[in-house]
């Protein structure tokens, strides 16, 4: 491989929120959704220009900005957007607040997919609306969507919007086209208005295609807004820069004023820089660490299947994140979390934080070096014998 990812950064001590929250120096921390990686080499050239010019006043969204984006997007995607369409705003989460304050009102309901992204729940609760739960069917350790559940919540009154993960967090599916369209057709019957979070867009795995929810049609374009960032797939996720494609010119007004109360509306110099560089040109770094990361999903699932086969590694479609059932082990995920913790000094997310759906699972975050991935399996699999085995003496 040209790019290097199995060298370990050490990032303890640089005020990092993944690795300075654990007390303990020995806990190895696989659980923020951030990367132990440095970002691509085309981005920190950049960055290190810009910090050259010394000064780091307010800053203002150049053209080469709009054309990265919607570049991008065209060749990469095929989804072609205007760039009136681009509200800039410094992260996905405070996207998605704005837009659920912009198009709801308190005592609305909306509806997402769950388990889900945790930040989904308090976005809802902040603008004081109401959680409405298509819960995914989850058989034979896959994931799908129960459209029939969907129809009925879609069909309350009270339900005004549909919020999308796509791909899915924490599940780790990338939605075909066909369930995207079914997902369209019921919002669009019954009212709702549809907020896709595809901060995971590049993140895609075994000859699954990420398909942007805007560019199946007209019809789902013009109800929908779509939250996209660099800072997943580039690892620049403290630079706080994101975008919303709207493209109806009253809903992006709605939108942009939202933001403006939110106070979300503006970004950091470097954001601007690295995102720049990022979909200009960082694509071949992309690729390869895409491969690693897959390798890495690869190394962890066969490590579980080979020495705790009770362990379910959940099919890795999208994300760097894998999605394990541990039902079989009898022990609720946030108890096994707290374990791991306590006993293996590994520090995982349990499932119970992204809702019901989540109990009976655990997320790992895959994106590190090789042998760190082995080390946090080689500590879940000793974790796992020695609980079967005391389980098994009671």
């Amino acid at each position: 491989m040209k790019y290097d990812f199995d060298s370990i950064t050490p990032r303890r001590n640089t005020c990092s929120y993944k690795w300075d929250t654990p007390e303990s120096t020995d806990v190895l921390p696989m659980w923020v959704a951030d990367m132990d990686f440095p970002t691509a080499p085309a981005i920190i050239s950049a960055l290190m220009q810009r910090v050259a010019h010394g000064i780091f006043g307010y800053t203002k969204v150049p053209d080469d900005y709009y054309s990265a984006v919607t570049q991008w997007f065209a060749s990469r995607h095929n989804f072609h957007i205007d760039p009136e369409w681009i509200i800039y705003t410094s992260g996905v989460v405070p996207a998605l607040s704005a837009i659920i304050k912009a198009m709801s009102v308190p005592g609305d309901k909306i509806i997402t997919q769950t388990p889900a992204y945790n930040c989904f729940f308090s976005s809802i609760r902040n603008n004081g609306c109401e959680l409405l739960e298509n819960r995914l069917t989850y058989h034979n350790g896959n994931y799908s969507i129960d459209f029939d559940d969907l129809e009925r919540k879609a069909s309350d009154p009270q339900a005004k919007i549909m919020l999308l993960c796509n791909p899915h967090n924490p599940s780790g599916r990338v939605w075909t086209p066909d369930e995207l369209r079914k997902i369209g057709d019921i919002s669009l019957k019954h009212g709702l208005f549809v907020i896709s979070d595809e901060i995971h867009c590049e993140l895609t795995f075994d000859s699954h295609i990420y398909t942007p929810y805007s560019s199946l049609g007209e019809k789902y374009l013009r109800n929908s807004a779509t939250c996209v960032s660099p800072s997943k797939a580039f690892n620049i996720a403290g630079l706080q820069i994101a975008n919303i494609i709207a493209s109806d010119s009253d809903i992006r007004s709605r939108i942009d004023k939202a933001i403006n109360i939110n106070e979300v509306c503006d970004v950091n110099p470097f954001g601007i820089v690295a995102s720049i560089a990022a979909y200009n040109d960082s694509a071949e770094w992309l690729e390869e660490l895409k491969a690693y990361l897959w390798n890495n999903y690869c190394h962890l699932r066969t490590e579980l299947e080979l020495h705790a086969p009770m362990l379910k590694v959940i099919p890795l479609q999208g994300t760097y994140l894998a999605w394990v059932d541990i039902t079989a082990l009898r022990i609720p995920s946030a108890i096994m979390a707290d374990r791991l913790l306590e006993e293996e000094h590994l520090m995982i997310n349990p499932g119970t934080m992204y809702g019901p759906g989540g109990e009976g699972f655990i997320r790992i975050n895959l994106a590190s070096p090789r042998a760190l991935i082995a080390d946090a399996a080689s500590r879940i699999i000793r974790f796992t014998t020695s609980y079967m085995q005391s389980d098994t003496g009671k």
